[in-house]
């Protein structure tokens, strides 16, 4: 098996961590992701250091972090600061709560909506343009 200490290159290192080149570009300019010293006459070179920070990365965005959350808690990674990382998922975790919430009457909303074209499908007004037109039903005044 390759030895994936420090030897690929930022294609294998793409493949390996299963994300595009130029996702690993940005998060280097983003210092998310380190940018190795490229060596006199060669090639930078990565390792299983890199593959692993990525893939810490795409857990955390699967997870609902923004980038500028996930920096944080690589600043935290070193496991002093549970307390610190505790807290953001807590904060993460409310958001992700408050977004189902609004989830769950969007979709009430929009049942609602698809009943009343359904109970009148003679009509010559959709409901569900009308009620758009209105506001909605069950929405008017949520952020989202």
């Amino acid at each position: 098996m390759l030895d994936k200490a420090n030897s690929l290159t930022i294609g294998g290192l793409a493949k390996a961590a299963n994300v595009n080149v130029e996702t690993i570009r940005y998060y280097q300019r983003r210092g998310l992701l380190s940018e190795p010293k490229r060596p006199p006459g060669g090639i930078r070179r990565y390792g299983s250091a890199d593959i692993d920070r990525l893939t810490f990365v795409k857990t955390a965005q699967q997870l609902g972090f923004s980038l500028d959350e996930i920096s944080d808690l690589l600043r935290l990674e070193d496991g002093t600061h549970c307390e610190e990382a505790s807290a953001l998922a807590e904060h993460k975790l409310k958001d992700v709560r408050e977004k189902i919430e609004r989830l769950v009457k969007i979709e009430k909303a929009l049942s609602e909506m698809v009943s009343q074209c359904h109970a009148q499908p003679d009509s010559i007004a959709c409901p569900l343009i009308a009620s758009l037109h209105e506001g909605g039903i069950g929405t008017r005044g949520q952020k989202g």
